[in-house]
């Protein structure tokens, strides 16, 4: 029996994807074009993934492209929980509002603009100010 649990997103920019993982400090192997990474869950399990993320000495995550073009997680949840102290919803939000900060700063330099400040608030909310001359 399958202890490994997939986690759709609206994931779909591999580089700051990638960055995002990078910033929040997982060690991460990507898999070379055509090829597949294993990914390791309970009791020695494994699936295949374009992605894998080392959550600790014995789980990982692992990240396969959808049908629809998006990325989703799959990952012995439990077994990540116990050994890293990191949930399925903690992994998601964090990763997800880091990967959203890189594609916004993707944006702002595609559009022309100046980042003029940026500030992390209280709330974990991060505060982007740019500028752009006409």
């Amino acid at each position: 029996m399958s202890h490994f649990t997939t986690v759709k997103t609206k994931i779909r920019d591999q580089i700051c994807l990638e960055r995002a993982l990078k910033d929040l400090g997982y060690e991460v192997t990507v898999a070379e074009q055509g090829q597949a990474v294993r990914v390791r869950g309970y009791q020695g399990q494994t699936t295949d993934a374009v992605m894998s993320i080392k959550a600790s000495k014995t789980y990982d995550i692992g990240v396969k492209l959808g049908a629809d073009g998006t990325y989703e997680f799959v990952a012995d949840w439990w077994g990540v929980e116990t050994t890293r102290g990191v949930t399925e919803q903690d992994f998601i939000k964090s990763l997800t509002q880091r990967y959203s900060y890189h594609k916004v700063m993707d944006e702002i330099k595609k559009k022309g603009f100046t980042l003029e400040s940026e500030e992390q608030k209280d709330d974990q909310t991060i505060q982007v100010r740019v500028r752009t001359w006409s």
